[in-house]
C-alpha cells in the first residue's frame, strides 16, 4: 500500500536491487551486441502464439517488440497483454543469457501501475521478469476503480498476482521452448502483501518469495491502524498536536531509552521490537512550557506506540509504530490521502463515497465492519502447504517504518511459529529480518541496502538458508547529490535516491557502515571491539527484555 511509496515510485527509473560494494560495479554494457534478425524474429513469433487456453489465466497479447540494449540494460523482448477480463501485464524476456528463471515483481499502493523498475537489476542477471497492474489501470494512490466493482476487488485482493504467475510461466515456456527452472517473486509494501498472499493462497506458484514491509493482517486492518495514527497526530480541528521540535524531543528520549541495546550508541535502536519506551519521562513539570510534552501530547504519543483501541481501552489490533521512528511521524499528507481512498471506495458495499474523512472512523464501532475487507487479507498463518511445496520465504521489515505500522508482521511470524510446531521447523522455510533504522522499504538511518534476491537465490538453488543478511548505509549527502530535484522535500529526495541506488553499488558511493541482521527474534550485537562501521564486528544475540523508561 502507501501513497508516499507510490508517489516516489512514479519518479523512479530504478536500475536494480541493492548489493554490497564488494560485489562489484554495475557498469554499462561495453559495446552492446546488436540484435540479430533471428532474435527479432523469435520475439515477433511469440505474438502468434495462442494463450487463450492457459488454464485459469486465458490471455491476449497486445504488443510484442524488441527493446535494444542501452546503458546497463541488455536487449529484451517486451511482451504486453492482459489476462481476461482485465489484468494487464508486461513481461521482459532476455534475448540472450536467460538464466532459466522467472521473476514476478509486485505493485504498490492500490495497484493500477506496473513497477517494472524492479525488473532492471534482475534482467541484467538474466531473469525473465513480469509485472501486472493488479487488475485495473490508473494511479496507485487512488481507489475509485474499486467502487462497487467486485471483479476488480478480487483481482487486486489475490487473483491478479496468481494469474500473472501463470501467464508468465506459459509465455516463458513458449518463448524459450522449455519451462522455467525456478519461479521467484519480489515485492515491497503492497508487493510484499502480494507475496504473502501467494504463500498462503497459491503455495505452488513460486519456489521463493521476498516480501519487504508487507501490508499485514489485511488491507482493512492496516488502514485502520494508519487512521488511528492520523487521528492521534491532530486535534479535532485538524491542528497538529506535535511541532517538529516536539518530535525531535521525543526521538531523543526514545534513543536515550533503547539506543544501546545493541552495544552501541549510534542513533539507531537495534531492537525496535523489544524497546518499551514510556514518553512520561518528558512530562512537563508545573510551570514548565519548553523541553517537555503536555498531557495531550503524552497521551497521543502513547496511543501511537500502542496501536488502536476503543475508548474503553479494548485493543483492536497489533501494536503501533516502534520507538525511534518519531522524526517521520509528520509524514502524513500522502498516507492520509491514500488511506481515505480505501474507506471511500474499497471496503464497504455500497461504498462510502468521496465525502469520507479520516475523522469519520469511529473506533468504538467501525472496527466491526472491517470483515468486509476479507478479499484483501493475508493473515493466514498456516503455511504448511507452502513449506511442503519446497517454498522459501524471506521477509524484511524496517524498524523506522511509519507507513506499514510494523508490529503486525512480528505477531504474524510468532503465530506461524506456533502453527508450524516451533522455531526450527519455521526457520526451515521462513525467515524474518528486522532492519533497524530502515524506513519504508529502504532509506533511513540503518543499513538499508540489502540484496535480498541474492540471498533468496542462494537458499532456493543451493539450500543455503540466510543465517544473516548484510546491508550497507550510504552517506546522506551523496544520496541528496544524486537525487532528482522534483520539488519534493529533502527527506523524500534522499529516500528516493536510496531506493534508486543501482545494483551492484557503485564503488564511488560512500558506504558509511555495514551491518548484519539476523533471523528474528535474534538481535545484532556489537562484539565490543573493532570498527563499529564494519559488519564483521557484530554477532547475533538472544533478545533480552528492555526496561520501560
Amino acid at each position: 500500500m502507501r501513497k508516499s511509496f507510490h508517489y516516489a515510485i512514479c519518479l523512479l527509473a530504478l536500475t536494480g536491487a541493492l548489493s554490497l560494494p564488494q560485489h562489484g560495479r554495475a557498469s554499462e554494457l561495453p559495446n552492446p551486441p546488436s540484435v540479430s534478425d533471428a532474435e527479432r524474429q523469435s520475439c515477433a513469433e511469440i505474438k502468434r502464439t495462442d494463450f487463450t487456453r492457459v488454464e485459469d489465466a486465458p490471455a491476449q497479447l497486445l504488443d510484442v517488440v524488441v527493446v535494444d540494449a542501452t546503458g546497463t540494460s541488455p536487449a529484451y523482448c517486451r511482451v504486453q497483454g492482459y489476462v481476461m477480463p482485465q489484468v494487464r501485464f508486461e513481461i521482459r524476456l532476455p534475448l540472450s543469457n536467460w538464466n532459466g528463471k522467472l521473476l514476478e515483481v509486485g505493485d504498490g499502493g492500490w495497484g493500477g501501475e506496473m513497477y517494472l523498475f524492479f525488473c532492471s537489476g534482475p534482467l541484467r542477471k538474466g531473469y525473465a521478469c513480469i509485472a501486472s497492474d493488479m487488475g485495473h489501470t490508473g494511479s496507485s494512490g487512488l481507489g475509485l476503480w474499486a467502487r462497487n466493482n467486485i471483479q476488480a476487488q478480487v483481482d487486486f485482493g489475490y487473483r491478479a498476482t496468481h494469474v500473472t504467475a501463470l501467464i508468465g510461466k506459459a509465455i516463458v515456456a513458449a518463448y524459450y521452448r522449455r519451462p522455467a527452472d525456478k519461479a521467484l517473486m519480489f515485492g515491497c509494501s503492497t508487493g510484499g502483501y502480494q507475496g504473502m498472499v501467494e504463500a498462503q493462497r497459491f503455495p505452488w506458484d513460486f519456489d521463493g518469495i521476498v516480501a519487504i514491509a508487507p501490508d499485514m493482517d489485511s488491507e482493512a486492518d492496516l488502514s485502520m491502524r494508519i487512521v488511528w495514527k492520523m487521528q492521534q497526530l491532530s486535534d479535532k480541528g485538524g491542528n497538529p498536536i506535535f511541532r517538529p521540535a516536539d518530535l525531535e524531543l521525543l526521538h531523543k528520549a526514545a534513543l536515550q531509552a533503547c539506543d544501546q541495546s545493541d552495544g552501541l550508541k549510534d542513533g539507531i535502536i537495534g531492537d525496535p521490537v523489544g524497546c518499551r519506551f514510556d514518553p512520561a519521562v518528558l512530562s512537563c513539570r508545573e510551570g514548565q512550557h519548553a523541553g517537555c510534552l503536555n498531557p495531550l501530547q503524552l497521551q497521543a504519543a502513547r496511543n501511537i506506540y500502542a496501536g488502536p483501541s476503543t475508548t474503553k481501552g479494548v485493543r483492536l489490533s497489533t501494536r503501533g509504530v516502534f520507538p525511534g521512528s518519531e522524526l517521520d511521524w509528520d509524514n502524513t499528507k500522502n498516507p492520509s490521502a491514500e488511506v481515505t481512498e480505501f474507506f471511500k471506495y474499497m471496503l464497504f458495499v455500497p461504498s462510502a463515497g468521496p465525502d469520507w474523512k479520516i475523522r469519520d472512523f469511529d473506533f468504538d464501532h467501525d472496527f466491526q465492519r472491517l470483515g468486509m475487507g476479507a478479499l484483501y487479507t493475508d493473515s493466514n498463518p498456516d503455511l504448511r502447504k507452502f513449506k511442503a511445496a519446497g517454498g522459501k520465504l524471506i521477509v524484511a521489515q524496517g524498524g523506522n517504518d511509519t507507513l506499514e505500522i510494523p508490529g503486525a508482521i512480528f505477531d504474524y511470524y510468532d503465530t506461524v511459529t506456533r502453527i508450524m510446531g516451533g522455531s526450527a521447523s519455521t526457520l526451515d522455510f521462513f525467515r524474518l529480518f528486522v532492519i533497524p533504522g530502515m524506513k519504508h522499504c529502504s532509506g533511513g538511518d540503518g543499513a538499508f541496502a540489502v540484496d535480498y534476491l541474492n540471498y533468496l537465490e542462494d537458499w532456493v538453488e543451493h539450500g543455503r538458508a540466510p543465517v544473516r543478511v548484510v546491508g550497507a548505509h550510504i552517506d546522506t549527502p551523496y544520496l541528496l547529490q544524486h537525487s532528482e530535484d522534483d520539488g519534493s522535500s529533502v527527506k523524500d529526495r534522499v529516500w528516493l535516491a536510496a531506493l534508486k541506488l543501482p545494483f551492484p553499488l557503485d564503488p564511488a558511493a560512500p558506504v558509511t557502515f555495514t551491518r548484519p541482521a539476523y533471523p528474528y527474534p535474534l538481535l545484532t550485537k556489537y562484539k565490543g571491539s573493532g570498527d563499529p562501521n564494519d559488519a564483521a564486528n557484530f554477532e547475533s544475540s538472544e533478545p533480552t527484555p528492555v526496561q520501560s523508561q
